[in-house]
């Protein structure tokens, strides 16, 4: 430092509104207390670029602008980031509000710096442009946010210190709207994103803040609850922490003890998760036990559990098996001294700071050099981004935004449980995770291609949600195939999003056959061997690409058969097409909810029972002696037997009579458990879903399973899909699916 005097250099110079802004020279001290070879020429140059380019701008609270980004900086520094982060953190408003650009950063300040600006800077902009309180850009913004962040997880950083300090001047915001919608973006992203990357800290203090602002009454009765029975039990608490003091002394077990106070929002969510009173949360009141080594842990709870009964369910040991996000400790829950309920976390100083800062914890200084301590991370189980590529490959394999956003809501606020494969691997999942789950952690491959599981050396339903400690072996086919019920058989995003996708695919291929026999089906009629037409060509005159893709067009009814003949022989008219043979409708029920190009009235139509067709299905007609044309599903088996004869197909959709209110048939086929009251269960799960059942029969019975047929009024694919969900949600259901469905496996 040359000792010249800088702008803003006093503590508190430049404040607007009575708040303490952090020096020049006492952010860098505290930076380099514990960085002491930090570059302070740096971080000096960008604490007064930002105070001189935010210039007269003022916040909400009437402080100067700069005091922001020197908060965010301060907060970066309390989690003891490297120089180039807090800089980034100085300068991540600099481009977005005043007319500096990103190449000048670069310029000034290297690379690395202007990268994280850039990241922080483009999420600003999209939050701004789109704001968070509307769904669909919220879930865009929020693909783009983790995609962001998986590049480098400083961007995260800098936006969750950003946060943080918005959400500590909430207060100041006057539209209530506007506090609100800050919390509950709070609440469904940032909050959950510090927690995966082990911020808890972080974490805590804003659900705290937000919770303040969402909930103040409720947040004020805790605290005044809390504050109530720390007065109540003071002496017994006093009494437990001079019993472990003694105890930890007696076993020579160097140690500090300090205790630890549940925020309120932590136990608002307690409460109202279990349904339970306050006085009954098991760790309400908590004490941390931090020694020097790993063999001090162990040896600190054999000390404790001897003195103290501990309450078997209530102990977790997180330093075999470490959390995904690097956190590690033992747990123990015991009845103390007074007969309170106690919890203690016993955890070394290393373990205690990857705690509290989670990935943060693991830049330190190192050769004179300060960076993120690769090989201390990995020791501690946890990879900077590796807890946030899963999301990322949802996004790459084409997860819809609202999709992937709450897949990736839930997935984020699930406890965990950690199974083994045979060869000992674990694999983390969430709780209520199932085979399938666990198949997809493995690899994307091998859940594909799962067709069983074996648990624990046993054959094992596909449905069983996997217990702590389980040995899953995956049974697999010889290619990638769809499981019938894979939406009931698995809860995580990847399981859900792959399945999807293999479903999509053979959807795909599906419509591809059958507008390849529509097309075929059409040059017959008008007497041309499909042999002697160059589909690919045809399919470029019809705007298409590949012929695959003009073949699936015509099977999913986006453009007809005569479309592409048309195409094929410019010049002539869909007349030219014309069969005088083609059959003719009459004015029945049938005939009023089905129509198509080549229909005339005269000829009746009939819903197949083979497959019970229903508005929302792809649909197909069939020419049948003595019956008319009868309508079927596209994917029904029973198209297979005319393969060979495709003068009889015809290509329909449903009327607009059909989509506003038609009543169909819809075929259920359900496995329950054979118990008492099932059925009940059952019709009132298709009652409430809005269905009406006509007909139920039992298919077949066995001492533990009941196969049931169903048949339900409904008034289009839509409703029986959410029958189906509705009946798949039922503990006492293994199995629900169309009855079409079944015949197809």
């Amino acid at each position: 430092m040359d000792g010249s005097t800088h702008p803003g250099e006093e503590r508190g110079a430049g404040k607007a509104a009575g708040t303490e802004v952090l020096s020049r020279e006492g952010l860098i001290e505290k930076v380099r207390a514990y960085h002491p070879h930090v570059k302070s020429e740096l971080l000096g140059d960008a604490y007064d670029f930002a105070k001189l380019h935010h210039g007269e701008q003022l916040r909400d609270s009437g402080d100067a602008y700069y005091s922001h980004p020197v908060a965010v900086a301060s907060l970066l520094a309390d989690i003891r980031l490297d120089e180039i982060t807090i800089v980034a953190g100085l300068l991540h408003d600099v481009v977005e509000d005043t007319s500096i650009g990103i190449g000048y950063i670069e310029a000034r300040f290297g690379s690395d710096v202007a990268e994280l600006v850039d990241g922080v800077t483009k999420l600003e902009a999209l939050e701004k442009k789109n704001p968070l309180s509307k769904e669909v850009a919220q879930a865009e913004n929020f693909q783009r946010f983790i995609l962001a962040t998986t590049s480098d997880i400083r961007v995260l950083l800098v936006k969750l210190a950003d946060r943080l300090h918005n959400l500590q001047t909430l207060h100041h915001k006057k539209k209530a709207e506007s506090r609100q919608r800050t919390a509950r973006e709070t609440m469904d992203i940032y909050a959950p994103l510090a927690r995966r990357v082990g911020l808890y800290a972080i974490a805590a203090m804003m659900e705290d803040l937000a919770f303040q602002e969402l909930n103040p009454e409720a947040r004020r009765a805790i605290e005044f609850r809390q504050e109530e029975l720390a007065i109540e039990n003071s002496l017994d608490l006093e009494r437990i922490e001079v019993d472990l003091e003694q105890l930890m002394s007696l076993a020579e077990i160097p140690c500090r003890i300090k205790g630890r106070k549940k925020q309120p929002y932590s136990l608002w969510r307690k409460l109202e998760k279990k349904s339970i009173g306050f006085r009954d949360v098991a760790d309400l009141f908590a004490f941390r036990v931090i020694v020097q080594n790993v063999e001090d842990c162990y040896r600190v709870l054999g000390e404790v559990h001897m003195l103290w009964a501990c309450i078997p369910d209530r102990f977790r040991d997180y330093i075999s098996v470490a959390k995904p996000n690097g956190y590690a400790s033992l747990h123990t829950t015991v009845r103390a001294s007074g007969n309170r309920r106690v919890e203690l976390q016993i955890r070394t100083e290393e373990m205690d700071r990857t705690a509290e800062f989670g990935v943060a914890a693991h830049w330190g200084y190192k050769n004179k050099s300060y960076g993120f301590d690769v090989e201390s991370a990995r020791a501690a189980g946890l990879d900077p981004v590796e807890s946030l590529n899963s999301f990322a490959e949802l996004i790459q394999h084409g997860a819809e935004p609202s999709e992937f956003f709450e897949y990736a809501k839930l997935e984020m606020y699930r406890e965990h449980v950690f199974a083994f494969t045979p060869k000992g691997k674990l694999i983390v999942l969430p709780v209520g995770a199932m085979p399938l789950d666990f198949a997809y952690a493995v690899h994307s491959v091998v859940g594909d291609t799962c067709v069983a599981a074996k648990i624990n050396g046993e054959t094992s339903p596909l449905r069983r949600p996997l217990k702590n400690g389980d040995v899953v072996d995956i049974v697999r086919g010889k290619a990638p195939g769809v499981l019938p019920g894979w939406e009931a058989l698995t809860v995580t995003a990847k399981g859900s999003q792959f399945q999807r996708k293999l479903h999509r695919e053979r959807e795909t291929l599906e419509f591809r056959r059958l507008g390849e026999g529509l097309i075929n089906m059409a040059l017959r009629r008008a007497g041309i061997d499909p042999i002697d037409v160059k589909m690919q060509h045809t399919a470029g005159l019809a705007g298409f690409e590949t012929r695959e893709e003009m073949a699936e067009a015509v099977g999913r009814g986006r453009i007809s058969s005569t479309d592409v003949l048309v195409a094929a022989f410019p010049g002539y008219t869909a007349d030219r097409f014309e069969d005088i043979d083609k059959p003719r409708v009459d004015d029945d029920s049938a005939n009023r909810m089905v129509s198509g190009s080549d229909l005339k009235p005269g000829v009746t139509l009939h819903l197949g029972e083979c497959c019970c067709p229903l508005p929302g299905d792809r649909i197909i007609g069939i020419r049948e002696r003595e019956r008319g044309l009868v309508v079927h599903e596209a994917g029904c088996a029973r198209l297979e037997e005319f393969d060979d004869q495709p003068d009889l197909w015809v290509d329909l959709k449903w009327t607009e009579l059909a989509k506003t209110g038609a009543v169909a048939i819809g075929r259920v086929r359900v496995n329950a458990s054979n118990e008492k009251g099932v059925l009940a269960k059952l019709c009132a799960a298709v009652a409430q879903a809005n269905g009406n059942i006509v007909r139920i029969a039992t298919q077949d019975r066995g001492s533990d399973f009941t196969e049931i047929l169903m048949e339900i009024e409904v008034e289009d694919l839509k409703r029986l899909s959410q029958i189906l969900a509705a009946l798949r949600s039922l503990a006492v259901v293994d199995r629900a699916v169309r009855d079409q469905e079944e015949e197809d496996e």
